[in-house]
């Protein structure tokens, strides 16, 4: 399965210090100033006090913070305390308060959209708290286990400021997964704690990510990575060699004494709250679930519609999938009587440099250009052997908001072939994708000088719906390249490939909805699975990996559908002035929102 692994820090407990840092707030903001004013100075503190609380988000957040007022600060992460819930809660609702206080009519351009987008997003972490223990820090899928080593080594090193703050923020990792771990324990008290299997799949990650063996060989990547960026700093004179030699001392120091350890601690402590009785189980199995799953749904892709209308959206795009799969066969064995065996050549382009710049020729027409009129440099990375198991296919490293210009794409070789797969994941990660997106709204926002704030504000249906969309789109790239060379027959096999790769997400985010929402068992999700061909082995391993990562799935593929219906949407209004080009254009200027901000959006623009 591809997926864009959230490599960001926006994480459950990324907010709570930042809220609780938020005080004496109320009375300046009914100080004197119009609406406009007061909010843009709620929205600056608020930011400043995010950043301040979590340095590593600020870090992937802000090439260079000095430019947004941040000139003091300490590196730090944020811990979990369970201490801190009650707290939270009262500063998201004073907050609310702040924000429901301006008059929305008098706020201007970007600062009322915003504005209505920061009270949905703070609404639904109000929400959240009613909801203790359901979520889940060290996912066997995506959890901070796997993501925190792969933050720390592409930790850009612009400054000897920057090597500082790493090497700070590397000695609290151990306290920072000590408080996952107690967050675990608290689980387990509350019966709340994942099944055996699965946490078992979470202690092998901390048993294997990092071992002793290949720090002592200097063969781990948190060791390479480090020298190649203390490396670059003293070529361009910025450290002293001498000084190079400390930082590097001190690194191999925290990572055996400290770092080491604390991926020891944790998976002794995780495989002691193993508890078989627990069985595999989706949320609504749980006092409870059924009204989290909902909340999740809406939270993570950004779509307003309850279950029951998602589920009834699922089925109206499965009949449609299936029916122009079943017309691509039929194509295909009428092609394969004609077509001789020679002509069934393998794809054209193999060249990961090739694939991206024949992706950008073909999106020319339909996509705008970056405000820069630039390209930024782009690097494709090898994920480390030592990460191949735990990490998706593919996925992209998101840019700064004010450093577009480099960007990382990494590719597991383990799991991604070459040919078309591997043009239609550079697609989703790079262009028109993840990169393309990112970089398209970080340099719009810059030029419209628009709330920083926006960046806080994470939205999984907009950024991963538009990657699985322009995906999709790719797939009619491939096959206008392969017709090109003249394989007629390739060109029918990816479209009909395409239409499989639809319907396979849509079985899969409906199963989401019947193993969350609706409690469905293993048996049932067999015997659903049953009637699409997938054996009894495979529909066990599709229901444990969705049962272990709620609303994965759907955060794709309900975000893509989504997308089409605001699309069919325009086009309805537009009427001869609709053109695929426009929607783009339409859909990356709002810049990242929920989909019942872009209809307000759409409706505004007709």
């Amino acid at each position: 399965m591809k997926t864009h692994t959230p490599l960001t820090t926006k994480q459950m407990f990324a907010g709570i210090c930042a809220l609780i840092a938020f005080s004496a707030l109320t009375l300046f903001l009914f100080a004197q100033g119009n609406d406009n004013h007061r909010f843009r100075t709620i929205t600056h503190r608020l930011f400043l006090a995010e950043m301040a609380a979590n340095t590593l988000n600020m870090h992937y957040t802000l090439a260079h913070p000095e430019d947004f007022g941040i000139d003091r600060y300490e590196a730090v992460l944020p811990l979990y305390c369970s201490d801190d819930k009650e707290a939270s809660a009262a500063k998201y609702n004073e907050l609310l308060s702040a924000l429901r206080s301006l008059d929305s009519a008098r706020l201007k351009g970007d600062n009322a959209y915003t504005c209505r987008l920061l009270i949905r997003s703070l609404e639904q972490s109000a929400k959240l708290s009613d909801y203790p223990y359901f979520e889940e820090p060290l996912s066997p899928h995506s959890g901070q286990q796997t993501q925190l080593p792969i933050l720390l080594a592409e930790y850009t090193f612009r400054s000897r400021r920057d090597v500082e703050d790493y090497l700070s923020l590397l000695g609290q990792c151990p306290a920072y997964l000590d408080s996952l771990l107690l967050y675990e324990q608290e689980k387990a008290r509350a019966g709340r704690i994942m099944p055996a299997a699965s946490l078992q799949k979470v202690v092998d990650q901390c048993d294997t990510i990092l071992t002793e063996e290949q720090l002592t060989a200097g063969t781990h990547f948190l060791q390479t990575t480090f020298w190649e960026r203390i490396a670059h700093l003293e070529q361009e004179n910025l450290i002293s060699a001498r000084e190079a030699d400390a930082y590097i001392a001190q690194h191999e120091s925290l990572l055996a004494r400290q770092l080491l350890p604390a991926y020891c601690r944790l998976a002794d402590g995780l495989f002691l709250l193993k508890d078989e009785t627990i069985p595999l189980a989706g949320l609504s199995a749980v006092k409870g679930g059924d009204d989290y799953y909902r909340l999740l749904l809406n939270i993570r892709t950004g779509s307003d519609r309850s279950p029951e209308e998602i589920g009834e959206l699922y089925h109206a795009y499965l009949l449609r999938e299936l029916s122009d799969l079943k017309e691509c066969i039929a194509s295909l064995r009428s092609a394969e009587e004609t077509e001789s065996a020679a002509q069934k050549q393998d794809f054209p382009l193999n060249d990961i440099s090739d694939i991206l710049a024949d992706l950008q020729a073909r999106m020319k027409q339909d996509f705008p250009d970056f405000p820069s009129k630039s390209l930024p440099s782009i690097r494709v990375k090898k994920v480390s052997e030592n990460m191949e198991r735990y990490c998706a296919p593919a996925f992209y490293l998101t840019a700064p908001l004010d450093d577009s210009d480099t960007n990382v794409i990494y590719i597991n070789t383990d799991s991604t072939p070459k040919g078309l797969e591997l043009y239609t994941t550079l697609a989703h990660e790079g262009y028109p994708g993840h990169l393309y997106q990112t970089v398209y709204s970080n340099q719009t926002f810059q030029a419209n000088d628009t709330d920083p704030i926006r960046q806080l504000l994470c939205y999984g249906g907009y950024q991963e719906g538009w990657a699985l969309y322009v995906e999709m789109l790719s797939y009619d790239y491939a096959a206008s390249l392969q017709q090109e060379n003249g394989n007629t027959y390739a060109a029918l096999l990816t479209k009909a490939q395409k239409h499989s790769r639809s319907l396979q997400l849509c079985l899969y985010s409906t199963l989401d909805l019947m193993i969350h929402y609706e409690n469905a068992s293993l048996s049932d999700a067999a015997n659903y699975l049953e009637d699409f061909g997938f054996s009894p082995e495979s529909a066990a391993q599709i229901y444990a990996y969705i049962a272990e990562d709620p609303c994965n799935y759907p955060k794709y593929y309900l975000g893509y559908l989504e997308i089409l219906e605001l699309k069919k949407v325009a086009q309805a209004s537009w009427g001869e002035d609709y053109s695929d080009y426009a929607f783009h254009c339409f859909y990356l200027d709002c810049g990242p929102s929920d989909f019942t901000g872009l209809n307000e959006c759409l409706a505004a623009a007709r």
